[in-house]
């Protein structure tokens, strides 16, 4: 039985955590992803490889492109590998309905029943809450990527529009915010790379990305944040969290934010501590099942 019903706002294509954060939700056999969002630069490029992705788990999973510019006026960060690894992809279908438009219409429709999971900038999640004031009371809870609570490092979500965040981190809606100083405990490492390259095509494409993100910073390994950020949802007793209270953005240098936490009145709450061994497992053998059940 599916459990919980998700809509996933990402900023797919440049980070390959992103990627692998979908195809995670596509191997968990107690979620129902609904929609996904993208956000942030080409959107229209990064809903194409959200189909592949998703084509490629033998699923059919709606894509909506939103917002591709911020609201803070932050010059959109291009990697330029994006796509790099894809071909054909004109032809994925892309919904023709704007992803602010269909965030605002399924999460009014079923208030109380739909978690938004955020692992990109928040322009999206920020204009939906602009375009119906409705939308933030019905959102069941908000799980974000983003930020760091033990540093000054700006985060780059955050970063990127925290004009978007501070819109949202005032909403109101009951919000877990899941940080860098928790995500960099977890590592994906070679060898859980090469369990993932045996999951049929989905698993040789992500290794394809990983492989490519990993030669774009000279590594060979990688920060899971945004697949840490899925588990705070499905699995919560590998984490441990805070009480609720409330988040600012601090200005500095050219307009980037730190974020702080401030305990006490509000609807936030952040990840405090993790299970880092087993929430790398989790990661890799979700992503394992999606592929794996595709090639069957």
């Amino acid at each position: 039985m599916r459990t919980h019903r998700i809509i996933l706002d990402t900023d797919l294509g440049t980070d390959v955590d992103d990627a692998m954060a979908l195809s995670q939700l596509l191997g968990l056999s107690d979620v129902d992803l609904i929609g996904v969002t993208t956000v942030y630069g080409d959107v229209t490029l990064r809903a194409r490889l959200a189909r592949r992705i998703i084509a490629l788990s033998g699923r059919d999973v709606p894509v909506y492109a939103g917002r591709d510019t911020t609201l803070s006026g932050r010059e959109v960060w291009w990697a330029g590998h994006e796509g790099a690894l894809y071909d054909d992809l004109e032809t994925e279908r892309v919904e023709d309905e704007d992803a602010v438009d269909f965030l605002v219409r399924t999460v009014i429709a079923q208030p109380g029943e739909i978690d938004v999971v955020a692992i990109g900038p928040l322009t999206n999640i920020a204009a939906a809450i602009r375009s119906d004031d409705r939308f933030a009371g019905a959102v069941r809870h908000l799980w974000i990527m983003g930020g760091d609570f033990v540093g000054d490092e700006p985060e780059h979500n955050l970063r990127s529009d925290s004009a978007a965040a501070e819109i949202v981190f005032a909403a109101g809606i009951p919000t877990t915010i899941t940080g860098l100083e928790i995500t960099r405990f977890v590592e994906i490492r070679k060898d859980q790379v090469d369990r993932m390259g045996e999951a049929g095509d989905l698993g040789r494409l992500l290794v394809a990305e990983i492989e490519q993100w990993w030669r774009f910073w000279n590594e060979e390994w990688n920060v899971p944040h945004d697949p840490v950020t899925v588990l705070t949802l499905v699995e919560p007793a590998l984490f441990a969290f805070s009480d609720t209270g409330s988040i600012r953005i601090e200005r500095v240098g050219d307009g980037e934010g730190r974020t702080v936490f401030e305990p006490g009145e509000g609807t936030i709450r952040v990840v405090q501590r993790i299970d880092a061994v087993a929430v790398a497992e989790r990661i890799v053998d979700a992503i394992v099942e999606a592929g794996t059940v595709a090639s069957t």
